[in-house]
């Protein structure tokens, strides 16, 4: 990984380029485009969601500069499902360019015509299912079902005259989903007689030995806590995960309560699912949040979103009690999904602060009430058998996935110099059965922050954790530019660094000091002279406080 950036040559004819730009490395961003005959298609587009360290972020989009000036050679956009690592990011790619075709099935296409709805934005779309074909320019494309935590997954086989791409997106093998629509090993086989040539496998439970649990082993565990439970219960999980819900919905029915959504992005899911029928809502079950209040606590089940730890969600603002509903002793709280990779101390931190508040808290950890949506090593290696591709791209992970992924193709005989492990930006070239890497890009995360896109910076965040962790010190002085005699000041004010604004009278003598040494060394712009206070404080804080808060000189000549 770390590759050295340098451009690609042109693409020769008859070579398929395929370029990830999100989702190696990490998860979330997924995005892949694919170019032939002058021609692109792209295969998701999604988000990633902000750890601590990127304060204020909202969300973390795809890096488009590569496809940014060639908008107008985009035939579409094949949407292999509809969770948000994989969709979040159309609204912005649609603003660049609004009649992008979008191609994916109809629960996905009907969460991203929601989602575009808000954005002002109405879509071209293709609704397309398993066994369909279609082609588009250069591209054509054979849908295959496969099995995920949201219903109408994809994956997608991409052929061209230069070989033919497997592109599972997220998937796994349950061979007893609760909507009976398994993953299509037939096709897969079918695929691999003829010949993969690239695989590009889901990587993000490739380090988890054995195979993953079955959806259906959840629902009785779901229905026991709920009997146990003595007050309300609340059950949290991502708000596009229709199965999960669906078992709520089930063992709610079971045990005589109502279930009310929570979460805006709760209601317009599930709501959508249920007009489509992916979700079958017991008669009377379903009750409006506004009437819940009316019932007994021992009678209503919250479907919520927050299972995360995200501050703004519901769960979150439970444990802090900023939401209307008060969590107290006797209350349970079924968190009923798994952890993304750096989202930990958010939700462990959601969790101490119910626990505080004295609700049991049933998680992952301590009940079996979630299993993952994504295929394990066991699972893997049956794909890599029946497939025999000849040459492997994993994506969708973090780099420990990707590795882990790319030992599974080796274990079934996939060549080592057949496996590429790249990061976002790898560019690779498919002709005759042979993939090359020909060049890496140099792409950045591309930040959402309130309504701006693109213009926070990392070096934006670092001044944002440096104000949040060590505080901020202005200096404002008035001085002759002339003599550097300060006129006026140094009045020096502070947030999150000191209470008592007189720990500073010993530095003021210092700034007086270094602002007049500047001036008879020739110093008489007031630019440099801020410097000479940046510098001056910035040592004695280091020196006498150890601490490194911004510091935001102001000089104005007298």
């Amino acid at each position: 990984m770390n590759s050295p950036i340098h451009e690609p040559a042109p693409l020769q004819p008859g070579t398929l380029r395929v370029t990830p730009i999100g989702g190696l490395g990490e998860i979330g961003r997924n995005m892949t485009v694919y170019e032939f005959g002058g021609k692109l298609l792209v295969v998701d587009c999604g988000v990633l969601f902000p750890e601590e360290h990127q304060p204020g972020v909202d969300l973390i989009l795809p890096d488009f500069s590569p496809i940014r000036d060639r908008l107008d050679d985009i035939l579409g956009v094949v949407l292999t499902h509809g969770h948000e690592d994989h969709i979040g990011a159309v609204p912005y790619l649609l603003r660049l360019r609004q009649d992008i075709p979008l191609i994916g099935s109809n629960l996905t296409l009907a969460l991203v015509e929601a989602k575009l709805k808000e954005h002002r934005i109405t879509p071209y779309t293709l609704t397309v299912a398993e066994g369909d074909e279609e082609r588009f320019g250069p591209f054509s494309l054979e849908f295959i079902a496969v099995n995920h935590s949201i219903p109408d997954a994809l994956a997608v086989a991409i052929k061209t005259e230069a070989g033919v791409v497997l592109h599972t997106g997220d998937f796994k093998m349950d061979q007893l989903p609760l909507d009976d629509r398994i993953t299509d090993l037939r096709a897969f086989a079918r695929l691999g007689e003829a010949g993969v040539d690239l695989f590009l496998p889901d990587s993000t439970n490739a380090d988890v030995p054995g195979f993953t649990a079955p959806e259906r082993a959840i629902g009785p565990v779901l229905e026991a806590v709920i009997q146990k439970a003595r007050r309300r219960v609340i059950v949290a999980s991502f708000s596009s995960h229709v199965h999960r819900v669906q078992q709520v919905l089930d063992a709610a029915h079971a045990n005589g309560r109502r279930v009310a959504f929570m979460g805006r992005s709760m209601v317009r899911n599930m709501g959508i699912a249920a007009d489509l029928g992916y979700l079958r809502v017991p008669d009377g079950v379903l009750i409006d949040q506004k009437k819940a209040d009316d019932l007994p606590d021992n009678k209503i089940v919250y479907m919520s979103t927050g299972s995360q730890g995200e501050p703004m969600a519901v769960l979150a603002r439970m444990a802090n009690l900023e939401h209307k509903i008060e969590v107290g002793r006797g209350d349970t709280v079924i968190l009923a999904s798994s952890l993304i990779p750096g989202n930990e101390n958010a939700v462990y931190r959601v969790i101490n602060g119910l626990m505080k508040l004295g609700a049991t808290v049933v998680h992952k950890g301590n009940a079996k009430v979630h299993v993952s949506g994504h295929a394990s090593a066991g699972e893997l290696l049956y794909c890599y058998n029946i497939l025999r591709p000849k040459n492997v791209l994993p994506v969708h992970g973090e780099h420990r996935h990707l590795v882990a992924n790319a030992e599974l193709a080796m274990q079934t005989g996939v060549p080592e110099e057949n496996i590429i492990l790249g990061e976002d930006g790898v560019v690779i070239d498919l002709r005759d059965g042979v993939a090359t890497v020909v060049g890496q890009l140099d792409l950045g995360y591309v930040y959402v922050d309130g309504s701006t896109v693109g213009e926070i910076t990392d070096a934006d965040l670092k001044d944002r954790r440096i104000l949040a962790e060590e505080g901020f010190i202005s200096i404002f002085v008035a001085i002759d530019p002339q003599t550097g005699r300060v006129i006026v000041g140094p009045e020096i004010q502070s947030r999150g660094f000191a209470e008592d604004e007189a720990v500073f009278d010993a530095v003021k003598p210092q700034i007086v000091k270094a602002l007049t040494e500047a001036a008879e060394n020739g110093t008489r712009d007031t630019h440099a002279f801020t410097q000479v206070i940046r510098r001056t404080v910035g040592r004695w804080v280091n020196t006498q406080h150890r601490r490194r808060p911004m510091i935001v000189p102001v000089v104005i000549e007298a």
